[in-house]
């Protein structure tokens, strides 16, 4: 069910060898739990709702202008963001993916991160940053969205090794949001979404253009 593009790279010298190296960690991760996960009912599908639910609750407690919510929004995106590796690699371990899976994972991750930027806008207009606040969670979250729907053509175009991501260290570039937490807990929240608001938006345009 989810992303196919994710946790592809292995070498044909054995059935289950893999290029270790280029598999990062949130990744080993989510396949060391898939397997036993494979021998259960829940389904990729499962997994995939599942994160997206938690990815929603997030965006609404970053959107209540609280501190101690917003700590608990990092606590929730972090794991909706992990779920989206955990759904892929279950389809693959249990046998079930499908192109509906891998669309409504898309779906789901889009609407998560989009959903984060304009909660953490709404939430800090509250707090104080006013108008600014929205108008970098917006544009932040249709940039993010954009790039995704950018990237979900090209592979839908150029099949899904034109977006693969090599890990470098041990991480692809998107893991970068889960500072979202720790930025959160330490009290950054507004610097980061500045940052975003600006970052985004011109990252879209370096994807389009590569």
């Amino acid at each position: 069910c989810a992303q196919a593009n994710r946790g592809h790279r292995s070498t044909r010298m054995g059935a289950d060898t893999e290029i270790k190296p280029t598999i990062a960690y949130d990744q080993r991760l989510a396949r060391w739990v898939a397997r036993p996960l494979a021998r259960t009912a829940i389904s990729p599908n499962m997994v995939t709702f599942a994160g997206l639910v938690i990815g929603l609750c997030a965006a609404w407690l970053y959107a209540r202008g609280d501190a101690t919510a917003s700590n608990w929004g990092g606590v929730l995106f972090i794991a909706a963001a992990w779920a989206d590796h955990l759904d892929g690699e279950l389809a693959r371990a249990s046998g079930k993916t499908s192109r509906f899976g891998h669309y409504f994972d898309h779906a789901a991750m889009v609407t998560t991160y989009v959903t984060l930027f304009v909660g953490m806008g709404l939430g800090l207009a509250i707090q104080g940053m006013g108008g600014t606040a929205v108008m970098f969670g917006i544009a932040s979250g249709v940039a993010v969205g954009a790039i995704f729907g950018t990237r979900l053509w090209v592979e839908n175009r150029l099949g899904t090794e034109a977006v693969a991501m090599t890990p470098v260290a041990g991480f692809e570039i998107e893991d970068i949001l889960y500072i979202v937490g720790p930025i959160t807990w330490l009290g950054f929240l507004d610097y980061f979404l500045i940052v975003a608001g600006i970052g985004a938006p011109l990252f879209l345009i370096w994807t389009a253009w590569d």
